[in-house]
């Protein structure tokens, strides 16, 4: 069924195609039955996990990026999801970067994004989060303006903090995009010792804590992120989420100069797997010998169920897909959670 429509949509310019395509599915909700004929067609898996204090009853979840305004959280419930990361959010509504900034790379399953936290702010965010469905652990993903100095960005995260406070479940910082200029200069000790520190001081944050998650690029240097582990264990994170996009085209090898003349852009799906599963290996182990390991959130790659199974092998507990779930579809998710129990 996904196959057929898939030939629909690809025709049609990508992010044209993703937003008609999640409001026809909030849409076709609505219709009384509905939900019950989408799981016959796309079955929930039950695989329940605890940790960081939350229940979850799967350890799938939906990226960010793919749901940046929290508009169709009742969607991701009923195709199975464990958990929905929303946003990139930032305190003040943005436009985000010039069209178009969505591309396919089809050969190579994978996309190419400079999307540049494009979201209504997070103000707007929160009557949809104040009802979202029960039973759904919902993360932000956090992050500055655009127009932000990056000497004034802890303002930016604290307010995200503050305003989705009583309405998500964790936060991820996020400091690793690659289309916010300056965004990836942030991935260093000083700053986030800084960050975390001040999150913790916050009044929501003492009175009822929520996890705090760290994403980062795949384009780290061992020692760059070596660097910031002292920094994760002084404030005790519980997550790191392990990878953003990547900005290296070597990947698509002899396609790498074809997708050159696309522009700028972080680059997901497929080619990403290696490069994530190395990470995700490396920080493991890394953070055993330490002596302090957070969770670890495997995104990055995840094109099957045996993708995702791989991800938990490697020491991931929690694992995310996006770009997965534009070339195979939703059932992609119940694939995934069947492999991920057994």
């Amino acid at each position: 069924m996904y196959r057929w429509l898939q030939g629909f949509l690809f025709g049609l310019e990508p992010e044209r195609a993703h937003h008609l395509t999640l409001h026809v599915s909030q849409v076709l909700l609505r219709i009384p039955g509905m939900k019950r004929f989408w799981a016959l067609l796309w079955p929930k898996v039950s695989d329940q996990w605890e940790g960081m204090g939350l229940h979850w009853e799967n350890r799938l979840g939906l990226a960010a990026g793919f749901d940046k305004d929290a508009r169709y959280l009742e969607v991701w419930k009923a195709l199975g999801f464990g958990f929905v990361e929303v946003g990139t959010l930032t305190p003040r509504p943005q436009p985000g970067n010039p069209q178009p900034r969505l591309f396919r790379l089809v050969r190579h399953k994978a996309l190419l994004n400079r999307l540049g936290f494009n979201n209504g702010g997070v103000e707007a965010a929160v009557p949809r989060l104040r009802h979202r469905p029960k039973g759904l652990v919902v993360g932000a993903n956090i992050g500055k303006n655009k127009d932000t100095p990056n000497g004034e960005a802890v303002k930016d995260y604290v307010t995200c903090v503050e305003v989705l406070h009583p309405w998500v479940d964790y936060f991820t910082i996020n400091l690793s995009s690659p289309n916010t200029p300056g965004l990836r200069d942030l991935q260093e000790a000083g700053f986030l010792d800084n960050l975390l520190e001040t999150i913790a001081g916050l009044a929501c944050q003492k009175n009822v804590r929520r996890p705090v998650w760290v994403k980062l690029a795949p384009d780290l240097a061992p020692d760059d992120w070596q660097s910031l582990w002292p920094v994760f264990a002084k404030h005790q994170i519980d997550g790191l989420v392990l990878t953003n996009t990547t900005v290296d085209r070597s990947l698509l090898g002899a396609q790498a100069a074809e997708a050159e003349t696309l522009g700028a852009g972080g680059l997901s799906g497929a080619p990403l797997a290696a490069k994530s599963e190395a990470m995700l290996k490396a920080m493991k182990t890394y953070g055993t010998s330490y002596g302090f390991c957070p969770s670890l959130v495997s995104v990055g790659g995840v094109m099957s169920g045996s993708d995702a199974t791989r991800r938990l092998e490697l020491g991931a507990h929690l694992v995310q897909v996006y770009t997965g779930l534009v070339y195979r579809g939703p059932a992609l998710v119940g694939e995934c959670v069947r492999a991920m129990r057994s």
